[in-house]
């Protein structure tokens, strides 16, 4: 623990929760979340939670070292990974309104790859990019001669033989994949992928403060490397748009987890069926490479990882994410109408397992088998 004493106080002074009737919510958040910055170590914590009705948003520390600004509802953060189950709700909106099939092949996008090959009989289906079982590799290799994430590093990427198994038959957490997902779903929609994204999930969700656009202002969470420098948010690159990028705040994560919790609401719910629903379980499958840091995943829905109950705890749906210094963890339990989003300002590995660790248990504290 790297805080003394004062900086204790300071913590238990610091933490300004948003006002909420259920006092069992903001309660327990406000201990989760003051024990938490105090362990960690970070410059400093969003965390939001949802329970049936109610929700609370709470900031801890500082937005970036030496800001003296508390982070809060409206603090814009990037959420790296988490981007993922977005593009995997704009594939399941295109799939609930009859425009595309989950088993459906990508086709061509130009200038970037042509027909995906198969392997041993197998092509690459839109289902098998949405839930990492494409058999490409995690990250594109450096291309001499062509920048990382251009289109001429893609075509080549992905040109003869891409894939590390065959498709289908095992996890292998795959950025390249997701990536290669939105490219096919512009192609479907027949517009840019940001605008997909928009126009099928921000807008109709009620997301106003998500997008890919750069922070800016003052109320911005500013990561930090691993030493605890101040690192600079990369600008937008049109290729990575499936697997990372998006940025948000907390208060508009309360309406996401709200909207993914709402089981009964006729808004959205064929879609929201789709994302939730598990299309590849981990049984059989091999290898199952990097899909538990944040908890054991048993099986995978359209961009989001699914953890079957296991002790105390309930079904979990959730998804990490790290990029520019920030780690950020959503997670939700949809038969306990019970969410919880988490986001700190260093790339602090310890803290970030912790992180996810901590939110587990908050949703197993909350809504307990």
């Amino acid at each position: 623990m790297k805080h003394a004493f004062a900086a204790i106080s300071m913590a238990f002074l610091a933490a300004t929760p948003a006002v909420a009737e259920d006092r069992l919510l903001s309660d327990t958040l406000e201990f989760t979340g003051q024990l938490f910055f105090i362990d960690a170590g970070v410059p400093g914590v969003v965390m939001a939670a949802v329970h049936g009705d109610e929700s609370v948003v709470m900031g801890f520390g500082e937005t970036t070292t030496g800001s003296g600004i508390e982070p809060d509802g409206d603090t814009q953060i990037g959420v790296g990974s988490v981007t993922k189950a977005f593009t995997g709700l704009s594939l399941a909106s295109l799939v609930a309104d009859g425009e595309a099939r989950l088993t459906d092949t990508p086709g061509p996008h130009d200038g970037v790859f042509g027909a995906l090959p198969s392997r041993d009989g197998h092509d690459v289906r839109l289902v098998d990019l949405a839930t990492h079982s494409s058999g490409l590799p995690r990250e594109l290799v450096e291309i001499e001669g062509a920048e990382k994430y251009t289109d001429a590093s893609f075509a080549e990427n992905l040109s003869g033989d891409p894939y590390l198994f065959t498709p289908g038959e095992g996890i292998l957490y795959s950025n390249v994949g997701f990536d290669v997902l939105a490219m096919a779903l512009s192609d479907i929609a027949g517009k840019p992928y940001p605008e997909v994204l928009q126009e099928r999930v921000l807008d109709p969700i009620g997301l106003d403060a998500t997008g890919y656009e750069l922070a800016d202002g003052d109320n911005v969470f500013g990561g930090h490397d691993w030493n605890g420098n101040p690192m600079d948010f990369e600008e937008f690159i049109d290729n990575r748009a499936g697997a990372a990028s998006l940025r948000t705040t907390a208060n508009d994560m309360v309406r996401f987890l709200r909207w993914n919790l709402d089981q009964f609401g006729t808004d959205g719910a064929e879609m929201r069926a789709l994302s939730h629903a598990a299309w590849t379980m981990r049984d059989g499958k091999e290898p199952v490479i990097g899909m538990d840091e944040s908890g054991h995943m048993s099986a995978m829905g359209l961009g989001w990882v699914i953890m079957m109950p296991e002790g105390d705890r309930p079904l979990i749906i959730q998804k990490a994410g790290g990029q520019d210094g920030i780690f950020s963890y959503l997670a939700f339990s949809p038969s306990r109408d019970v969410g919880i989003f988490i986001a700190i300002n260093e790339f602090n590995f310890g803290a970030g397992l912790e992180m996810a660790t901590t939110a587990n248990e908050f949703i197993a504290a909350m809504a307990p088998r």
